[in-house]
């Protein structure tokens, strides 16, 4: 899928709009969080977030924090 959208100013801003058929095809709605990711090549990824991620990722990060000595430990 190739499409075209021009950057525009919303506000004190810039952004893109994201036709109706590209947010349909990512299974997003308006609100949406959307993640973006740099990949090797330079390009930019667009990515629905996911909850069940989210808490996933909070949970370590918790986990990370209080067992960050055993954790460098384990990865020598």
């Amino acid at each position: 899928m190739s499409q075209h959208t021009k950057i525009r100013k919303i506000g004190n801003s810039l952004g893109v709009i994201l036709p109706k058929e590209t947010l349909a095809e990512m299974n997003v709605e308006e609100g949406q969080a959307l993640y973006i990711t740099k990949a090797d090549d330079g390009s930019l990824r667009l990515a629905p977030s996911d909850e069940d991620f989210e808490k996933s990722m909070k949970v370590f990060e918790g986990l990370n924090r209080r067992y960050r000595n055993a954790l460098n430990e384990l990865a020598k």
